[in-house]
């Protein structure tokens, strides 16, 4: 074997590093050596905290049988979808098309010009349940490769002409993008309040009504089994809530009940912080195990504005110990040497050599009883441990036959019960610190981790404004570390790198989600700390991302797209503005290009970020949860939105102010602020001045603090206290 795969960023393609199969990292040598040999191409995409991946690889991968004929009759192809979204998602939708449904592992059968001709996902090593075994599938198309040779050439063509066909349509559905559109020439819909349906005829509340017919009025959050966090539709109702859209209450009740439901149950780790990637039961009772960056990330940021909105105190302090926890798991479980943040922790644990999906997290009543004592039976009360018990979702038995349960009450607790339950926490949690621990995807990726950066720097205003101030400099810290991270390792010039792995940026340049996600990042941790330079990386990468991805009025994903990938779908792509776990690049770009023209007064920015929401009025009455995201900057476009510039000559005083634009009822601005001590200057040596647009000429003379509030680039008068601007910030 030629050992591909043992350097790779990738913990998911280094973990296959040691199989009898002669695996290929995605790229032209793979598909030539396919030429060459005139064989198919084998392309197996997962990555490293998927259970069913590791199955499969331990009952195929590692199978000596199985890798000698997979070397024998194909080119085989290891794909990270983390680090490799742009084959995933080529590969996913193609695989949706032939089968109906989609999943990891995927297994994919493509041409040596990168065209795909069959498909699947988990194959097992035995036929089972009316599953082809995996040998079946290789010899099967390895079969018709060879021998029919015309029907695979249709089948491919017929396919590649279906996803060009989708292409088309994501362009359509993005509309025009014209360089007289982008440069503001061209008169942008006014989509907030066009037509769409809805109380008030406004896209933003047929949204919510919509949401409010999908929710799940018993257990929260929306639909059945399995169940996922809504993190891009939650953004959207959380910002819909601070409106005075008649829909407010609506979108604030449904953020409520969502965000407590999720907060109270297993899909949060009840002993550390952090959520799983989602439970595969409709009670929030049983998760799959896996934690990921891309989740965290945005339910931080959530949970951080949900405790200063929630509607109830109880619920304020939930979602605050929530913040809390969930950035210490962050910083503790998932940051890598430098300041990065890895991307997951492992779904299975190795325990006595077997990987066992949620090992670590689980518990039987006696084990409970061996740490906790006479106190395990009032514990006891307090969890839902039949709703929670493995048995009932197709988990295997631990050692002892005896199924275990996740921690979880799925309901509020009383004061008598919760003080319980703070009592034994650390010592249940210390127990389970024992135990075999999942293995961590040490990549770091880049958007994933600007994601991380503001949410960490939301969380640090909210646990500073409450008086926590050892975790809000931890999480500050955090943000900060990361942030540099970022600009230190991914950055070179222009150029941003999506994966880094030891320090080390490795493989393809960044895609339009890691430039946007990234400036995101960056934007949320000037408007927390009040440092330029942040203001002016993220400036860069906005800049950056619109010279690279936006060509000829059309919005691409990636800035360079394989030749097989093009083959694959067609010549002419197009950006997929449609959210997955993480929002979509179009709607983190529609983003940062609206915060940076509320900083710069750049109405072509502002012209450009509005029409890459046109697909949102199409979209939203019949799918908002495909278009959260955008949804939520399609409100800050509403709302203006609101910019607040504060100088002064007392720090206190200055974030005074802040603090109270942060709390008020209504949306919060965006934020821009400088402190200058009185007298400054005055020694000869001249000031620096401000890099951010709206700081300019707003010197505060001799105040102690002053704001200057503005909406749509239009400004209210000056106010000099705390009283002034929540009065201005109520009056809309």
């Amino acid at each position: 074997m030629a050992g591909r795969l043992g350097n790779e960023a990738s913990a998911y393609l280094r973990q296959h590093a040691g199989n009898p199969v002669d695996w290929w990292p995605f790229g032209d040598e793979a598909f030539a050596e396919a030429r060459r040999r005139n064989v198919p191409v084998f392309v197996s995409i997962g990555y490293a905290a998927c259970h069913w991946c590791h199955v499969m690889a331990h009952e195929s991968f590692e199978d000596p049988a199985t890798a000698e004929y997979l070397n024998q009759n194909f080119v085989s192809i290891k794909v990270d979808r983390e680090e490799r979204p742009d084959v995933d998602a080529v590969y996913m939708a193609a695989t949706q098309a032939m089968t109906g449904q989609g999943g990891w592992p995927m297994s994919v059968f493509t041409l040596p010009d990168g065209r795909m001709f069959y498909a699947g996902t988990y194959f097992p090593p035995r036929r089972v349940q009316g599953l082809p075994s995996f040998p079946d599938v290789l010899e099967a198309v390895s079969s018709a490769y060879r021998d029919r040779p015309a029907e695979v050439e249709q089948s491919a063509a017929q396919l590649a002409t279906h996803l060009a066909s989708a292409q088309q349509g994501n362009r359509r559905l993005l509309g025009p993008l014209t360089d007289s559109a982008a440069a503001g020439m061209v008169p942008a819909p006014d989509l907030a309040t066009g037509s769409g349906g809805g109380t008030d005829g406004g896209v933003l509340s047929a949204a919510v009504e919509t949401l409010a017919g999908l929710e799940d009025r018993q257990f929260g959050g929306f639909g059945g089994a399995p169940k996922f966090p809504p993190s891009t539709t939650l953004r959207f109702l959380l910002a819909h809530a601070r409106s005075d859209a008649s829909t407010a209450a609506e979108a604030a009740a449904l953020a409520d009940r969502t965000l407590g439901a999720m907060a109270r149950s297993a899909l949060y780790d009840q002993l550390e912080g952090g959520f799983a990637r989602y439970t595969v039961d409709r009670r929030w009772a049983v998760p799959h195990f896996e934690k990921m960056l891309y989740d965290n990330a945005q339910l931080l940021g959530l949970y951080a504005q949900w405790a200063r909105t929630a509607g109830s105190a109880e619920d304020r302090r939930l979602a605050l110990r929530v913040t809390r926890e969930t950035a210490g798991w962050l910083v503790d479980r998932l940051r890598v040497d430098g300041g990065g943040l890895a991307s997951s922790l492992d779904a299975d644990t190795i325990v006595n050599g077997h990987r066992v999906e949620g090992g670590t997290y689980v518990w039987t009543p006696a084990q409970l009883r061996e740490v906790l004592g006479t106190a395990a039976g009032g514990v006891e009360e307090l969890l839902d441990l039949q709703a929670g018990n493995l048995g009932a979702h197709g988990g295997k038995p631990g050692p002892d036959g005896v199924f275990g349960s996740t921690l979880h009450f799925g309901r509020p607790l009383d004061p008598a019960g919760e003080d319980l339950w703070l009592g034994v926490r650390a010592e249940l949690l210390a127990a389970r610190n024992r135990r075999p621990q999942p293995e961590r995807d040490s990549k770091v990726v880049a958007g994933w981790n600007g994601l991380a950066v503001a949410s960490l720097a939301a969380a640090a205003l909210v646990l500073g404004d409450a008086g926590e101030q050892d975790a809000a400099q931890r999480a500050r810290q955090a943000a900060e570390d990361a942030a540099g991270y970022l600009l230190r390792v991914h950055r070179t010039g222009t150029t941003l790198r999506r994966v880094s792995h030891n320090g080390s940026a490795q493989g393809i340049e960044g895609l339009l989600e890691d430039y946007a996600g990234v400036a995101e990042g960056l934007f949320a941790l000037y408007a927390a700390t009040g440092n330029e330079d942040w203001y002016t990386a993220a400036e860069s990468l906005v800049r950056s991302a619109q010279e690279r991805f936006l060509t000829a009025g059309v919005l691409q994903d990636t800035a360079i797209r394989p030749n097989q990938l093009a083959n694959a779908q067609g010549a002419q792509g197009a950006a997929d503005p449609m959210d997955g776990p993480a929002p979509s690049g179009t709607a983190l770009f529609a983003g940062v290009l609206l915060t940076y023209s509320a900083y710069s007064g750049s109405l072509q920015h502002r012209a450009l970020a509005q029409r890459l929401l046109a697909h949102v009025e199409i979209v939203a009455p019949r799918a908002p949860q495909a278009v959260g995201w955008a949804l939520s900057v399609l409100q800050a476009l509403q709302d203006g939105p609101r910019e607040l510039a504060v100088t002064g000559t007392d720090a206190a005083s200055v974030h005074g102010l802040l603090r109270s634009a942060r709390d008020a009822a209504g949306p919060v601005p965006v934020l821009a602020f400088r402190i200058t001590p009185e007298g400054a200057g005055k020694d000869g040596v001249e000031r620096a001045g401000t890099r951010v647009p709206l700081l300019e000429g707003r010197e505060p003379g001799s105040k102690p603090a002053v704001a200057y509030l503005c909406r749509g680039m239009v400004c209210r008068r000056p106010v000099t206290s705390a009283q002034e601007l929540t009065e201005l910030l109520a009056e809309g």
